[in-house]
């Protein structure tokens, strides 16, 4: 992340599950959209009565409007920063991102995204969780419908290739 770069786009309780054949299991975390980068953020320093607060009102902004390209009080450039020097958390330029769009399901609306990471072929489906279930393991159990039109755009117009 460049020092100047600034966060365009930053959504919580996002859930991104692998679209490989026989992956099971997803994480959860956070979809940072800057001026150059995508970032998929699991492993962050926001503290816990922080996250819980942002969640509740992610919900409420999302059946006010369906727009993804919100942001939220309380995280910035700086926090984006020290969280994306943990290497578990991904952080993709635009140009590496081979294809991405959304599609929507009668359950909510999901961004699909590909890319090369280290030399291996990686495809992910991210949606915004509304409830989750916490035992035996943490799941989404509702998802919420969302406009992910001008967020895809956003990085179509900003890539230098398209495949």
């Amino acid at each position: 992340m460049d020092p100047d770069e600034k966060i365009q786009a930053h959504l919580v309780s996002v859930w991104r599950e692998s679209k490989k054949f026989f992956s099971i299991g997803g994480k959860e975390g956070m979809l940072v959209l800057t001026d150059k980068h995508l970032m998929f953020i699991h492993k962050t320093e926001a503290k816990i009565n922080w996250w819980k607060a942002i969640t509740q009102r992610q919900v409420v902004n999302f059946i006010k409007s369906k727009n993804t390209m919100i942001r939220h009080d309380g995280y910035d450039e700086e926090e984006l920063m020290n969280d994306i020097e943990d290497k578990r958390n991904v952080e993709l330029p635009f140009d590496e991102i081979s294809n991405i769009d959304f599609q929507e399901k009668d359950w909510g609306t999901s961004l699909l995204l590909e890319y090369e990471k280290d030399g291996k072929q990686e495809k992910f489906q991210y949606s915004i969780a509304q409830d989750w279930v916490k035992y035996p393991a943490k799941e989404p159990t509702k998802y919420m419908k969302v406009d992910w039109k001008p967020f895809v755009q956003y990085i179509k117009d900003r890539q230098k290739f398209t495949k």
